[in-house]
């Protein structure tokens, strides 16, 4: 009985010592990057500008989601191919909802340092499509909608 309550007891501390999010979102996500047409030249630079990724689409990208203590990385990607306009959007992330199951845990220390520490109370969204729009002799988008990324 005693060994039984001891378990408990650890299992608890492991609980309140751990960040959900951090546990069940890692610190990295894989988002899939796809374009319109595809086989577009693609670059992704981090929140400094620096670039962590270099390929073409379709690519799926393994991204950092934090950027420091309770700093939420940021990502820019522009798609290029030639006949075509750039196409550039902000990745943003969103709180993700196991961070929220902290409170619910009573995970206080996975809440104010485990999660926002490692980056894992973030998410991005699983796929960015880019859409760029066709130039006209030389001309951009004069007969096509504007280039996006979605």
């Amino acid at each position: 009985m005693i060994r039984l309550s001891q378990a408990a007891v650890a299992a608890a501390v492991v609980v309140c010592l751990s960040g959900c999010a951090s546990i069940f979102n890692g610190t990295t996500q894989p988002v899939a990057f796809s374009s319109a047409p595809q086989g577009a030249a693609m670059t992704i630079t981090n929140r400094a500008g620096e670039p962590v990724h270099i390929g073409t689409t379709p690519s799926t990208v393994t991204l950092k989601r934090g950027a420091g203590y309770f700093k939420s990385e940021a990502y820019t990607v522009t798609m290029k191919k030639e006949g075509f306009a750039d196409a550039s959007q902000q990745v943003d992330s969103q709180v993700s909802g196991w961070y929220v199951a902290n409170i619910m845990l009573g995970g206080l220390l996975g809440m104010l340092i485990v999660d926002p520490a490692s980056g894992g109370m973030y998410t991005f969204p699983d796929t960015v499509k880019g859409t760029l729009a066709p130039t006209v002799a030389g001309v951009v988008g004069t007969s096509a909608a504007p280039a996006t990324v979605k």
